[in-house]
Order: C-alpha cells, then sequence, then structure tokens
C-alpha cells in the first residue's frame, strides 16, 4: 500500500511535529510535507495553539509547486473553524492532488470530516502509514478524545531499593543533577502538572520547568482535601495557573485562595476524599492531554489504585537507603500474586549516573 519513499516522507513529517513537543499544548502535535515529483516543495510543523497548522506553513513554503503535489500528514486535516481556519479548504484550494494521512482525528468536530471533504474534492486521500509513531506522539491528545482524560504519567525519583526519601521525610536529593534536568523535559510537555498537598507543605515547589527553554509553563494541580494550601506558597505566586482539588467548603478559605489567583473545586467522592476520577475528567474539559504527577507515595499509590496512572517513570539512584526509608507507592495489601499489577517496560537508559526507566500498566 505504501512505499518506501513514502515512509521516509511521513517519518520526515514525524520529525517535524515533534518540534512542537513544548509549544502546541493543548493542540495535537502536527508535522507536513509536501512533495512534488519526487521533490519536497514545503515543510511544516503547527508550532503553537492559535498559530499556523502545519499543512499551512508547508503550503506557504510550497507556493505554486503544491499544485499537484503529494502531502504527507502526521495528523488528518481540520475541517472546522477554530482559532485557524478549516486546513482541508486551504489544501483545496492550493490544488494539492494526494493527501497521505499518519492517523485520523479522533476530536468530535473533526473525526473523518477532513478526510471526507477532501475526497469530495477530487483529492485521493491515505490513511494509516506509520500511525503507532503519530499517535505516540499525540498520546495524550489520542487520550483526551477516547476516553474522555488526560494520559497520566507520575515520576518516582527512587533508590535502588525503592525508597524515595528517608524515614524523616528528607530526600532532596537522591538522583543526580541530569535526571533532574530531564525531569523537566517531561513537565514541559505536559499540559499540567499534579501533586499533594503533603508535597506542597513539605518542599513549596514551584512545579515550574526550569533547567531547559520553554515558551509555556503546565498547570498546577494540587489535591487538597481539606484545604490546607498555605498562602504564601510559592506555586500561587509564580506560574499562570492553578486549580486546587478538595472536598472542603469552608467559603472564607476558598475565596482568599481564589484572590490569590487559584481556581477552588470542591470535588468528594462517595467517602469523602477528592474524587479522583471526577477530576481527571473536569481536567479533560480544560484541555489537558497529558498529565504529569510528581507527589508521594499516598496520592501515587491512590491514582494507581484507582487505575488512573498510565505511565510511570522511574529514575533510579545507584544507591541504598533501607528499609526504615519511605517507599514509592502505598498500596493496599495482596495476599497472592495474582493480584500484583503488571507493567511493561518501554524504555530504559542511564542519565548520567541514574537509570531512567519508563514502564507502562497493562490494561
Amino acid at each position: 500500500m505504501f512505499t518506501a519513499p513514502d515512509y521516509s516522507y511521513m517519518s520526515h513529517a514525524l520529525r517535524l511535529a515533534e518540534k512542537g513537543m513544548f509549544t502546541t499544548s493543548p493542540n495535537p502535535r502536527v508535522g507536513c510535507v509536501i512533495v512534488n515529483n519526487g521533490k519536497v516543495v514545503g515543510t511544516g510543523w503547527h508550532e503553537r495553539a492559535g498559530g499556523a497548522h502545519a499543512e499551512v506553513h508547508a503550503l506557504r513554503e510550497a507556493g505554486n509547486q503544491a499544485r499537484g503535489a503529494t502531502v504527507y500528514v502526521t495528523l488528518e486535516p481540520c475541517s472546522h473553524y477554530g482559532r485557524t481556519p478549516p486546513c482541508v479548504d486551504t489544501l483545496i484550494e492550493a490544488g494539492v492532488g494526494k493527501v497521505v494521512m499518519a492517523v485520523d482525528d479522533p476530536a468530535p468536530h473533526v473525526n473523518g470530516q477532513g478526510k471526507k471533504k477532501l475526497q469530495a474534492a477530487g483529492i485521493e486521500v491515505q490513511s494509516g502509514l506509520l500511525a503507532d509513531e503519530a499517535g505516540e506522539l499525540n498520546i495524550g491528545f489520542m487520550t483526551r478524545m477516547h476516553a474522555g482524560r488526560p494520559w497520566v504519567r507520575t515520576k518516582i525519583a527512587a533508590s535502588l531499593d525503592g525508597k524515595t526519601a528517608l524515614n524523616n521525610g528528607k530526600s532532596q536529593w537522591i538522583t543526580n543533577e541530569p535526571a533532574r534536568r530531564d525531569g523537566h523535559k517531561w513537565r514541559a510537555r505536559s499540559c499540567a502538572v499534579l501533586t499533594g498537598i503533603g508535597s506542597v507543605k513539605k518542599d513549596d515547589p514551584l512545579l515550574t520547568v526550569r533547567h531547559i527553554e520553554s515558551s509555556r509553563q503546565p498547570v498546577r494541580v494540587v489535591v487538597d482535601s481539606n484545604l490546607e494550601m498555605p498562602l504564601q506558597a510559592r506555586l500561587l505566586h509564580n506560574a499562570d495557573t492553578v486549580w486546587i482539588f478538595t472536598v472542603h467548603t469552608g467559603r472564607e478559605k476558598i475565596h482568599r485562595l481564589e484572590d490569590a489567583g487559584a481556581h477552588v473545586v470542591v470535588l468528594p467522592d462517595v467517602s469523602g476524599r477528592v474524587d479522583l476520577k471526577a477530576m481527571m475528567m473536569k481536567l479533560a474539559e480544560q484541555e489537558i492531554n497529558e498529565l504529569l504527577v510528581e507527589a508521594g507515595s499516598v496520592l501515587n499509590g491512590a491514582l494507581v489504585a484507582a487505575g488512573l496512572i498510565d505511565e510511570i517513570i522511574f529514575y533510579f539512584a545507584p544507591c541504598l537507603l533501607g528499609d526504615s526509608a519511605r517507599g514509592m507507592l502505598t498500596l493496599p495489601e495482596i495476599s497472592d500474586l495474582s493480584g500484583k499489577q503488571a507493567l511493561k517496560i518501554t524504555d530504559i537508559r542511564t542519565i548520567g549516573a541514574d537509570i531512567r526507566l519508563v514502564a507502562r500498566f497493562l490494561k
């Protein structure tokens, strides 16, 4: 169905899409390559939400050479008016001869409509080329469209015996500086970073992207059942948006936090704790595609137990902290190994002196 040059051109488009890794949120990362008579005449990628889409950038570069050309694009061209006009109309007006897509766009306002409109205009359309790679690049966007929640990954720094802090709570620093810098790349690609009130009170974190260049900061999200958030907390004063999920209904404290710029959402479950599943749905409504969890063992364990963690990024330092140190996840005891939670390792590499291991839950 697809030729070797087809794979080469779509691979090029995927590499272009990756350039928007830290900037396109909440939009998907998309790349485009236009080929005429075996020659690349235009390239582009979606750089940021509200800006021109990948196809538009590539068409501008191609100019008149777009007529009759083949367009390789990593996601189905949009067919609706959003922040920008529909890309299918631009492709049709340019007179392209064929469009090869990696994956269909599952968004309700697209969902095959772009493909149909191109075909109705007499343009040949093919899809499915390097679909897995394109889906992986936008795993958060795809999850939000299909499941109504973000793709959730948690980042855990631990010793080789699986300990994240001493018994007295001290944890800075178990891993080395290269590993911590690498962690900021995961922050930068995420739409939001989630932590618990315990981590806020203990570490007073900023949860902002540092150490690497980024034109945007993720939303910060805090699970704070009893609304213990200190008004002087640094994260209330050093970023664009903070969401606090709580079960506490005291209006005075809520108003004070809202005056400080936070969005407070009262969201109890039947047991009187924050409804974590409903929280994920609420975050999806705010166009959060990828959510990075940087929390302690209790919140991490609760999210795993609720089936809300998709992926874990482990940073293992070459050291041992002993049995009395704190573990990674607070989970219910199991009495039989059949109750273990299975993971699939998808990546393992050294970062400085540490090991980074990425694993996904088998669901």
